[in-house]
């Protein structure tokens, strides 16, 4: 049985993002630079992990107290080994809506169409620039723009859709390809996310400078396609959503930074060890794991997670300048975006 739990701000639970690992085939400057996660750094031991059957349980009871919509990150999720099995899984339960998975496409084209087998519905896919060069300076010479291509046809071919594209923008670095972006996705289909560049956690650098507004962002593409605003496709969506006025398609902007979105916000989070966050930007969580392993019935750890969100009070974004900044926030390689 479905419950209808809700936080202190009466803001309901419906969103599961589900982080398999920590560990990813890329070194993104705004969420795992090489100086930080070098050859040596320790990611977590498998012992840690949770098992696949382990995900499944609580992902099923996270589901009995509202969540519908599902998804996958990491790290990156296709780095864990035979990642279609929980996939698999994950698809048996019911109530779901939605199986979701954010991925930097490097591993699609050997994997899209046995994820599509096992259940997984469609695919978002980070992109942050067009141009080789640019785009290898951010993911740390780690990949070429035609090896994500590639990863974006396997999963177009496979019906992974509709295609979502994220691209986080900052200024100086990438900002200059916003419109080269947006002409990409509209001529081929693909439902474009510009993501104002965040301070998620505490290693990459942040400063507000480096944010290129969602405002300045949706007039440098208005200026050349004609945009109109949309609404949300639902309260928590976190996109300010436009669509091209010729009928051509939509694009969007998560604006965590300028305009957030703190008021709906719907999303739970479980790491790759076992504990539980309401918050991209949270210092603690809850652990689910240590019960889970101890011999918890799915009624008590059931409760841990309706007493979690029950006294949820998580609004970082709409308060950030208000604060002072934590400097234990959780990294974004550890929870997903």
């Amino acid at each position: 049985m479905t419950v209808e739990l809700k936080d202190r701000f009466n803001r309901p639970l419906r969103d599961l993002r589900i982080s398999v690992t920590d560990r990813c085939n890329f070194r993104c400057t705004y969420c795992m630079p090489a100086e930080v996660f070098h050859e040596k750094y320790q990611f977590l031991q498998r012992h840690k992990l949770l098992t696949f059957e382990e995900i499944t349980r609580l992902t099923r009871i996270i589901v009995q107290q509202g969540a519908v919509k599902l998804r996958l990150t990491g790290g990156e999720p296709l780095v864990r080994q035979k990642i279609e099995k929980l996939v698999a899984m994950l698809a048996k339960i019911d109530a779901v809506h939605d199986i979701a998975m954010t991925t930097n496409a490097y591993l699609l084209p050997a994997k899209a169409q046995i994820l599509k087998d096992a259940g997984l519905q469609r695919v978002t896919i980070s992109l942050d620039s067009l141009n080789d060069e640019v785009f290898r300076r951010m993911n740390g010479d780690k990949a070429t723009v035609d090896d994500v291509l590639k990863g974006i046809k396997a999963a177009e071919k496979a019906g992974l859709t509709p295609i979502k594209i994220n691209a986080v923008v900052q200024r100086g670095v990438n900002d200059q390809y916003i419109v080269d972006m947006a002409r990409f996705c509209k001529e081929n289909g693909y439902i474009l996310r510009f993501i104002e560049y965040m301070d998620v956690g505490t290693m990459n650098g942040w400063q507000m400078q480096h944010v290129v507004p969602a405002k300045e962002i949706i007039d440098r593409v208005a200026e050349v396609y004609p945009l109109e605003a949309i609404p949300r496709s639902y309260a928590s969506e976190t996109a300010l959503r436009y669509r091209y006025t010729d009928g051509s398609g939509e694009i969007g902007v998560i604006a965590s930074v300028t305009k957030p979105f703190c008021g709906d916000c719907s999303r739970i989070r479980l790491s790759p060890e076992g504990q539980i966050y309401t918050c991209l930007f949270a210092t603690t969580g809850t652990d689910l794991k240590t019960p889970l392993r101890n011999g918890a019935t799915d009624e008590e750890i059931a409760q841990l997670i309706c007493q979690t969100w029950e006294n949820r009070t998580d609004r970082y974004s709409e308060i950030r300048t208000q604060i002072q900044h934590p400097k234990d926030k959780i990294e974004m390689y550890y929870i997903g975006g």
